[in-house]
Order: structure tokens, then C-alpha cells, then sequence
């Protein structure tokens, strides 16, 4: 078994709680849907929010999905570069899997849809 990288990003509306739990929910029951993934199975989720991002912890819709609130999670700003996407939540999830690198399903919504096309499975 090896454990894989699964990359995923979303933008959101508004820097208000809400929005940014809803999308982070939306996120990554997309991830776990595409990747057929199962709570036990993760290692941990590192999950970034861009500098204008500062109402709620994205962390907390992870631990709201049944089954998840014992994954351990971390929340950490992304690194300010002067022109990149704006609004954006990106998740990267440590999973331990029999699947092949190949295998693997990386999930970009939203704006983010422009941020890694080479990398973007098709939504379901």
C-alpha cells in the first residue's frame, strides 16, 4: 500500500463563514466521492485558504462530514504571491491507498478550475 497525494481547490463567494464551509464541504465530497475514499484511509489533510479568507476555518466542514472528525486537519494560509487566484480554499489529502498514482483523481471547482487543468478529473 502507498500512501498518495490528492490535490483540490475551490474558490469562494464571500469572505463569510458560511461560504467558506459550504465550499470547502462541496470540495471534498467531491474528493471523496471521485476517489472513493474512506475516513480510515487518511492520513491527514493540510488545507490552505488565501490571505482575504479569514471568517471560519475550512477545518470545520471537514470534521462536520460523518466519519471525519477524527482525521487530523490543518488550516494555513497560502503563500501571498501578487496576482494569484483569489478566494481560494486548496486541500492536499495524505491517503493511504492501493491505487496508482494514476489512479488518483485531483478535484479543482470554480475559479479554480484554471489553476491545474493537467490535473483535473472530470466532475461527476
Amino acid at each position: 500500500m502507498a500512501v498518495r497525494g490528492i490535490r483540490g481547490a475551490i474558490t469562494v463567494d464571500a469572505n463569510e463563514a458560511s461560504s467558506i464551509l459550504a465550499a470547502t464541504d462541496q470540495l471534498m465530497r467531491e474528493l471523496i466521492a471521485v476517489n472513493e475514499l474512506h475516513a480510515d484511509d487518511v492520513a491527514s489533510v493540510i488545507i490552505t485558504v488565501t490571505h482575504d479568507l479569514d471568517a471560519a476555518f475550512p477545518a470545520r466542514a471537514i470534521r462536520a462530514i460523518e466519519g471525519w472528525d477524527l482525521v487530523p486537519l490543518l488550516c494555513s494560509n497560502e503563500i501571498p504571491v501578487p496576482g494569484s487566484l483569489a478566494k481560494c480554499v486548496r486541500v492536499m489529502m495524505l491517503v493511504n491507498t492501493e491505487k496508482s498514482i494514476h489512479e488518483i483523481r485531483h478535484v479543482f471547482l470554480g475559479g479554480a478550475a484554471a489553476l491545474r487543468p493537467d490535473l483535473r478529473a472530470e466532475a461527476k
